[in-house]
């Protein structure tokens, strides 16, 4: 198209406040909403409007404001920290708000009454490195309202912002009022902005497709459940139920939606009832180029409601979130490294640590401690390492299991303290303290890691390894059953498979013992310990042959045999660890 008849796209300069606003510490979702909505409608909505500024877009616990004038917007910022500041002594610790602010003056255009523009993104991106209670800005307003208001300024230097060309230089303004909130905000854990690059799930009001408009609240509950249950999850920012219903009976134009509510997943589904059979779908779809990453159909029986949708929402659940964060770790590999953010780093050691060797287990470990040295408060990579350096040890990937034992247990305290409601950091201890023969607390932090999200599927299968080693074998089944169930395709399965075949030979199921502990063996061969109980199987069998066999492959690749020795010390009873020697021996073990 030539210029002559190219349309003119409408801009102009603006100032842009971008306002991210959260609880400082987790709790009551339904609190969490309403208390966040208070600093929507009480805090920015009237302030913006007293500084002549117009809120083009609200998504999530994220507010994006247009001034005409740089001087208003910084002195609005101000205001809203201040009320923020003085609305935090009257909540309780657990109920605070944490807010962050970036300002920028640049160019943007205007469509729609809609603002975009790199104007737009800069700010976004400042507000992305804000800390609680502080407020950010760019050089090129440092420039012009700091000989105009009264306020210090700290110079943080140029820094690298995400999808933009050229370091930006970034200030942070002081004043009594972000002392007063960095001092009163209790610890909490800083995690990467929760809208960078649109990483958040938006849950769409499931769609009522039964004949009968009485299934509506069914269709609603399954929705709210969902939203609170990945909420619970910590991997990923949810938005909240209130911004997805407003878009509850509309036609959906999933790329829009994202674009909207700053979301890069959307859920949505469908409830559809027939004479006492009910059929629930579910798709998770990556909202800006409409693909789908997971598809799912659930149908049940009619018989208790409250029981049926918890079953549905529980599976919904399990099922998106390992195709959730398999996605997003292919996504971020896929591409080259780019900057030092702390997100990727982390997804980049998650790539490599679903892998199962020892050269990609010492790479997960480099990327996930690059990520603490960017973001040092960061419990997902703090977590993850801690699950890294565990399996380097009872692996015999280290020479030094002892250090690796003692430094993954101190990072696992650490991302507890960090975020006890983040249900990996309970999994990361429980996982360690398996390993240190601590069954008792780790049966304990795997069953709060599961009351944090039911859904947690390698939770539940783990935990039915640790009731195994309690000789509580058949409640060890049954539970890993359920974490395959809950994730029949997970990259973890060859692990729980083995603590599978391990119940099954405490309780004398020898066939299905060799059998199960082969399919550990054969989907990853770098995992001995399923092998551990087709040795032993065999043996039992008579097999003596096979077992020797089997033996020979486990010698192969652990010629110590400190894997088995390790496996052997985690049975608290006596009885458990009889009954392996018991069929080891007879396969020639010494």
């Amino acid at each position: 198209m030539s210029d002559a008849v190219r349309p003119r796209v409408k801009r102009r300069l603006a100032a842009i406040l971008v306002a991210g606003y959260s609880r400082l510490l987790p709790g009551d979702e339904v609190d969490r909403i309403a208390d966040l909505r208070a600093v929507l409608t009480e805090i920015i909505e009237p302030l913006t409007a007293e500084h002549d500024g117009n809120l083009f877009k609200q998504a999530g616990d994220l507010a994006l404001v247009e001034f005409e004038s740089v001087v208003e917007a910084t002195r609005c910022a101000a205001a809203m920290r201040d009320a923020v500041v003085a609305k935090n002594q009257s909540l309780a610790s657990e109920r605070r708000i944490a807010l962050r602010i970036g300002l920028n003056l640049g160019d943007i255009i205007a469509e729609g009454g809609d603002v975009f523009g790199d104007g737009v993104n800069i700010a976004a991106r400042i507000e992305a490195l804000a800390e609680p209670g502080s407020i950010y800005v760019s050089g090129i307003v440092y420039d012009q309202v700091a000989d105009k208001i009264d306020f210090e300024f700290e110079d943080l230097g140029p820094k690298e912002l995400k999808n933009i060309r050229r370091p930006i230089h970034v200030y942070r303004m002081g004043g009594a009022s972000a002392a007063q909130a960095e001092e009163g905000a209790p610890a909490i854990p800083v995690t990467p902005a929760d809208f960078d690059e649109h990483r958040a799930i938006a849950v769409l009001p499931f769609a009522n497709f039964s004949d009968d408009p009485e299934q509506e609240f069914f269709a609603d509950g399954i929705t709210e459940d969902i939203i609170a249950l990945l909420a619970g999850w910590r991997a990923f920012p949810v938005i909240a139920r209130n911004s997805t219903f407003t878009y509850k009976g509309q036609t959906i134009d999933i790329k829009k939606i994202g674009q909207e509510l700053g979301a890069r997943y959307v859920l949505e589904g469908s409830v559809r009832k027939s004479g006492r059979r009910v059929r629930v779908t579910a798709q998770l779809i990556r909202a800006d180029t409409n693909h789908h990453i997971m598809a799912e159909r659930y149908d049940r029986d009619l018989t208790d409601l409250f029981d049926l949708q918890d079953e549905i929402v529980t599976a919904i659940a399990g099922a998106i979130q390992p195709e959730l964060l398999k996605y997003e770790r292919e996504r971020i590999t896929d591409r080259p490294q780019h900057n030092e953010d702390a997100y990727e780093f982390y997804q980049r050691g998650m790539f490599h640590h679903y892998r199962q060797n020892k050269a990609d287990n010492l790479q997960a470990q480099g990327y996930f401690r690059r990520a603490l040295k960017t973001d040092p408060q960061y419990p997902q990579a703090m977590a993850a390492l801690s699950i890294a350096l565990c399996a380097a040890a009872y692996l015999s990937w280290t020479d030094d299991a002892d250090r690796s034992y003692a430094e993954s247990l101190e990072l696992a305290q650490r991302a507890v303290a960090l975020d006890p409601r983040y249900p990996n950091a309970r999994f990361a201890l429980a996982l360690i303290c398996m390993w240190l023969n601590q069954n008792d607390r780790a049966a304990a932090e795997f069953a709060e890691a599961i009351k944090l999200n039911p859904s947690f599927a390698a939770a539940h299968a783990v935990l039915g390894a640790v009731l195994n080693f309690q000789g509580r074998s058949q409640e060890g089944i049954a539970s890993v059953e359920k974490g395959i169930r809950l994730s029949p395709n997970d990259p973890r399965l060859f692990i729980w498979l083995s603590g599978l075949s391990a119940a099954h030979y405490q309780l004398g199921h020898y066939s299905q013992a060799v059998d199960i502990g082969r399919r550990s063996w054969a989907l990853n061969r770098n995992y001995i310990t399923g092998l551990t109980y087709v040795v032993g199987g065999l043996a039992q069998l008579g097999k003596v042959d096979e077992a020797h066999a089997a033996l020979a492959d486990l010698q192969q690749r652990d010629p110590k045999l400190a894997a088995v020795r390790t496996t052997l010390k985690l049975y608290q009873n006596q009885v458990g660890i009889d009954h392996l020697l018991d069929g080891l021996h007879k396969a020639g073990f010494e």
